[in-house]
């Protein structure tokens, strides 16, 4: 599934929007292993998907000299667009075998890779299926832990999996945007816990007020432009009390 954020704002270079919708357009590939007998619960796979782009983006080799830091700027200059595609079998040991990091959850398995051209792709991705991605869970999420991340879900949209997946991504990005490198280190060396919930209806609006990091979604698929998705809400961003 297709997600490129709007946010003005966003980013740790700070461009002008009209310079990042001119640059060159890169994307941020992730795979989720579906197969066909065993499909992973939703919010285990929206997870996993979070925890992945995190993990690229601290990943040594996306850093200073490392050998996908000038793929990694490129993007982040550009928008922060993310396609999450889907594997199984064969086409996941294929997708194993490129350059890239596998990220497990409870029972999730997603594959991040190093951000690619638009036009791009990997003809071992570009194969793979966007469409289908479609989860559930079996039994409801418990409630997240009020001390730890959560990414807050905006419970009067209804997305498909796989642009759910995309939308954590964002959120997650934009959370460790915001954080100083010490907040930084401290979550990476904690494994980058977090949880994906649905907020209750009522609270939504206060989440989108409360200064927390706001993904509003650039509207290529599923839902209408500008509308707000997710809400990083990361201990360290807290800004008013309550929140």
């Amino acid at each position: 599934m297709t997600s490129d954020p709007s946010v003005p704002d966003a980013g740790p270079f700070r461009t002008e929007p009209s310079t990042r919708d001119e640059a060159p357009q890169f994307v941020l590939p992730l795979v989720v292993r579906i197969e066909r007998t065993a499909p992973p619960p939703r919010t285990d796979a929206l997870e996993t998907a979070a925890r992945a782009v995190l993990v690229m983006l601290s990943d040594e080799r996306s850093l200073g000299e490392g050998e996908w830091a000038e793929a990694v700027r490129d993007w982040q200059d550009a928008r922060i667009r993310k396609v999450v595609r889907r594997a199984r079998g064969a086409e996941w040991r294929r997708a194993e075998g490129l350059p890239g990091i596998t990220v497990t959850g409870k029972s999730s398995e997603v594959r991040v890779f190093p951000p690619v051209p638009l036009d791009g792709w990997p003809k071992e991705l570009a194969k793979l299926q966007v469409s289908g991605t479609d989860l559930d869970d079996p039994e409801p999420p418990v409630d997240a832990d009020p001390s730890a991340p959560v990414l807050w879900l905006n419970p009067d949209l209804d997305m498909s999996a796989g642009k759910a997946m995309a939308q954590a991504g964002h959120a997650a990005q934009l959370a460790w945007w915001e954080l100083s490198d010490e907040e930084r280190d401290g979550w990476r060396d904690a494994g980058f816990p977090l949880a994906v919930r649905t907020a209750r209806p009522g609270r939504w609006a206060e989440l989108t007020t409360s200064g927390l990091p706001v993904v509003r979604d650039a509207g290529f698929t599923e839902i209408a432009p500008g509308s707000c998705t997710v809400v990083a809400d990361h201990p360290a961003l807290r800004r008013t009390p309550g929140v």
